[in-house]
């Protein structure tokens, strides 16, 4: 996920009270990419423009694909493709592709039945990602990190969109 341009940012001194309580996985605990079926839908970002919105496969041969479109005035601003991948040693990797950027990888830190945390400590920012099931028809998306010095976190609050409407729309629902 890619820090939107232009807006202002959610400055966080501290991480969120609900990332602290997410279990990190024990060395040897195995997942597999089913695990995430909860995120598989469309997603329409709430507060933006029509047309923002993050659709997920249902995950299927060991993987997970995903897409995100950010609108503002009409136009699309920013993009994403994202990946979720089985790894060799029995976890998962999150590859995030933004727009014409190179693609950045973070592995499994955490999962719950509702919540699943991604880290890569050597990323500028962010340096986690995370995704959280806030209810059957709420995703809430954060970015977060050290980025020049303070800590950040953004949430991107979504809700759960008619899947046909968004490809079909082409305004994208809203």
């Amino acid at each position: 996920m890619k820090r939107p341009r232009g807006r202002p940012v959610a400055r966080h001194l501290t991480v969120t009270l609900l990332l602290l309580m997410v279990a990190p996985l024990a060395s040897g605990d195995r997942v597999a990419i089913g695990d995430l079926g909860w995120l598989a839908g469309c997603w329409v970002h709430d507060g933006r423009d029509p047309g923002s919105v993050e659709l997920w496969l249902a995950p299927t041969g060991g993987l997970i694909l995903g897409v995100s479109r950010i609108v503002r005035e009409g136009r699309a601003i920013s993009h994403e493709f994202l990946r979720v991948e089985e790894t060799g040693e029995g976890s998962l990797r999150l590859t995030a592709l933004p727009d014409s950027q190179p693609a950045t990888s973070f592995l499994l830190t955490a999962l719950e039945p509702d919540q699943v945390v991604f880290e890569n400590p050597e990323h500028d920012f962010p340096q986690r990602i995370s995704y959280r099931l806030a209810g059957p028809d709420r995703l809430v998306g954060r970015a977060e990190g050290n980025d020049g010095g303070q800590l950040l976190g953004i949430d991107f609050p979504m809700t759960r969109y008619d899947c046909l409407a968004v490809t079909s729309s082409p305004d994208g629902p809203g």
